[in-house]
């Protein structure tokens, strides 16, 4: 785990990925959507991971796709290629969903277009009084809809909340992000990085298998019917009962009762 387009570093089971191109506003170019697309399929077979830190650097934690790099080429850009960046774009949000480790976004600072897409694909989201947050891409001619903006948004902050939040691409205050349950929790600036190291920890310490069917039975049981939910979870729990961390809980549990039974 070397990129070249962001900072990597792992301690205790947890990894943190920072963006830091703070001159930028930490915006993507083509080569850094396309390592960070494959950073979070690599960290699904890397047992040293077992939780995820995403944040930027600066005064924000992405301004999305940069306006030079990026936004420039695709006027010139052949069909084939436009769809292939578009591709790339939705497969870096699905490999945050599909990994099946918590991810927390730390947001620093600023979080718009393809920011705001990566900070909803986390699992939960802290930020900052400076953590202000925008769909932007109506203001620019395109779809709310964008890397799977349309699916995530509503099921954190419900279909009205979605509909305004991609309609009309403005900028929120972290106070009505919190208030909306788009942030699990605002902090001052000073503690952002402790608070998110403490819940990622605290989840890279949980037990692996009942977090990774936890966020895979999230992913799944949007498109299930009540019936095939509680079939599906019905099995994985007990499925879950038979695997080695549910046993050494027990385990401690029956040491402790029998300690204070003695």
């Amino acid at each position: 785990m070397n990129p070249e387009h962001f900072d990597y570093d792992e301690a205790d089971g947890v990894a943190t990925i920072r963006l830091n191109r703070p001159d930028r506003l930490n915006a993507l170019t083509f080569e850094s959507y396309a390592e960070l697309r494959d950073t979070f399929v690599a960290l699904r077979t890397r047992d040293s991971v077992r939780s995820v830190v995403l944040t930027g650097t600066g005064r924000a934690f992405c301004s999305g796709g940069d306006v030079e790099d990026i936004i420039g080429a695709m006027e010139t850009m052949p069909d084939a290629r436009l769809f292939e960046f578009t591709r790339m774009t939705c497969d870096l949000i699905e490999n945050i969903r599909l990994l099946e480790k918590p991810v927390v976004a730390a947001l620093n600072g600023t979080t718009c277009g393809a920011g705001a897409v990566m900070a909803i694909a986390a699992d939960l989201r802290i930020g900052t009084p400076k953590a202000k947050i925008a769909f932007l891409f109506v203001k620019v001619g395109l779809s709310g809809a964008d890397m799977g903006a349309a699916w995530l948004l509503p099921r954190i902050v419900g279909l009205g909340h979605a509909s305004e939040l991609l309609m009309r691409g403005e900028f929120i205050a972290p106070a009505r992000a919190y208030e909306i349950g788009l942030y699990n929790r605002v902090v001052a600036e000073e503690e952002l990085m402790t608070t998110a190291g403490e819940w990622a920890q605290g989840l890279a310490d949980g037990p692996t298998m009942g977090l990774a069917v936890t966020k895979r039975m999230l992913n799944a049981e949007a498109s299930m019917t009540l019936r095939e939910a509680m079939q599906v979870e019905g099995w994985v729990q007990g499925e879950c009962m038979r695997h080695p961390d549910y046993k050494d809980v027990i385990a401690v549990f029956n040491a402790r009762k029998a300690e204070k039974d003695a």
